[in-house]
């Protein structure tokens, strides 16, 4: 393990290791830049579902921002047995907007929180019990959900690209064209591009899409000046309250969301150091994710998630160092206490971040068919994605259908999600030919990973 003569660790593929500042900080804010976007879409996508005044928009923005920058410190520093201690950045969830939306449209955002707060719990107990949640979840089943999320968010995406559903300019040619741009600069840089250029594709599009809108007077600055300098986040600013559809809605994504985390934890680590997660690291990393949910509740954010853009960096770079990424979190922190730049960010005009958001939706519907190409599509696995499509995509898409029997619970249904997962899980389990999760046997032999761990180490 190479060491400097002031004794610090330079050893680039463990996670302990401490890289010159030089190296560390560049990292560090390309670490910020390739998931940025990402982290800020939710904040602004529900602050234009309930309306929200410019001051409101900023909030959401600040607490995108903070609860990122501090869940991700939750996972690289750690507290206790929580954290995995490797360099995983962390954000707001994409997966839980499709049912954030429709929530936040029906019962108010302090409904989204609520669910969050109890979203946090759900998932704190799941990180405890892995094992035995994991086994319920193969690729066939968190595939076909995570398919139907991506289905979901691609309606949202469009109208954004229109320039969002009420804007006295919707569907404008204006408006279409700097989506066109956003949205074909994004690919271009991601195959084209080298290093930051790919990495960051869609923020690099959008900032140009930021600037090409301003003279088709797409951009609203005017309540950026009245922002102070400097200024925290207040809790409990948008309140809570826990309608049981809410509630319900929320845990089943969160159960989803953590069990696909199981593996964005190995993904880390053989991308970065060539070896299987260790059981501690496994642990602390799911318990980070659950436990840092309770932030966004808190403050007024999704619940934050392992952002993979990130581990394709760790990838590429094959710099393993936790600390790189402490020192990203810490930027994302301090971003979260400057209103005015908080300010300037929720003042994205639609029809650039729609541009940008399809192809990370499209992205979210590539991951699900990746994921339920793993094992091989047999009759059996075809039959239980057609069933789920069908029952959830398929109500979503006809909610008035329901409303006799749905009632008061209709936003269960509204994205689908739900119910293609309760489709999805009960098929697998009574159809013939049921296979477990490959990631639960892993996850069940305590210390097996540990021990898998050392042995290459040694070798």
């Amino acid at each position: 393990m190479a060491t400097t003569k002031t004794g610090l660790q330079r050893d680039p593929t463990d996670p302990n290791a401490l890289p010159p500042w030089s190296v560390a900080v560049p990292l560090g804010l390309q670490h910020v830049l390739a998931m940025f976007t990402s982290n800020l879409t939710p904040a602004i996508l529900l602050a234009g579902v309930i309306g929200a005044t410019t001051g409101e928009a900023t909030l959401l923005v600040q607490a995108a921002l903070l609860c990122a920058g501090l869940a991700t410190l939750l996972q690289t520093v750690g507290i206790g047995p929580v954290g995995s201690r490797l360099p995983l950045m962390m954000g707001a969830g994409f997966a839980f907007i499709a049912v954030a939306v429709p929530l936040a449209a029906d019962y108010g955002l302090s409904a989204v929180l609520g669910g969050v707060l109890v979203t946090a719990v759900v998932q704190v107990l799941i990180g405890l019990n892995i094992h035995r949640v994991a086994q319920f979840f193969p690729p066939v089943v968190t595939g076909t959900i995570i398919l139907v999320i991506g289905l979901g968010l691609l309606p949202s995406g469009v109208n954004l690209a229109a320039g969002g559903i009420g804007s006295p300019d919707f569907g404008s040619p204006a408006n279409l064209a700097v989506a066109a741009v956003v949205l074909v600069l994004t690919v271009v840089l991601n195959q084209f591009g080298r290093g930051l250029l790919s990495s960051a594709a869609v923020l690099i599009a959008v900032l140009v899409g930021y600037v090409v809108a301003i003279p088709f007077g797409l951009l609203d600055l005017s309540g950026v000046g009245d922002e102070p300098l400097v200024a925290v986040p207040t809790p409990f600013e948008f309140g809570v309250s826990f309608p049981l559809v809410a509630v319900l809605s929320m845990a089943v994504v969160g159960v989803v969301n953590m069990v696909d985390s199981v593996g964005t934890v190995h993904a880390v680590t053989e991308g970065g150091a060539g070896r299987p997660a260790t059981t501690r690291e496994l642990r602390g990393g799911i318990l980070a994710e659950g436990g840092s949910a309770v932030l966004g509740g808190v403050f007024g954010a999704l619940p934050t998630t392992m952002f993979s853009q990130n581990i394709g960096l760790v990838a590429l770079t094959k710099q393993m160092s936790r600390h790189v990424v402490t020192i990203g979190a810490v930027v994302l922190v301090l971003l979260s206490l400057l209103p005015q730049v908080a300010a300037v960010l929720a003042a994205i005009p639609p029809a650039v971040l729609g541009g940008g958001v399809l192809v990370l939706f499209g992205m979210v519907c590539a991951i699900g068919v990746q994921l339920l190409s793993k094992d091989g599509l047999t009759t059996r696995s075809l039959l239980i994605v057609a069933m789920s499509l069908a029952l959830g995509r398929g109500i979503a898409s006809a909610p008035d259908a329901l409303d006799r029997v749905t009632g008061e619970w209709g936003a269960l249904f509204d994205s689908g999600i739900v119910v293609a997962a309760v489709v999805a899980v009960v098929l697998n389990l009574v159809l013939p030919g049921r296979t477990r999760a490959p990631l639960a046997p892993e996850v069940l032999v305590e210390g097996a990973a540990d021990a898998e761990a050392d042995r290459r180490r040694e070798d």
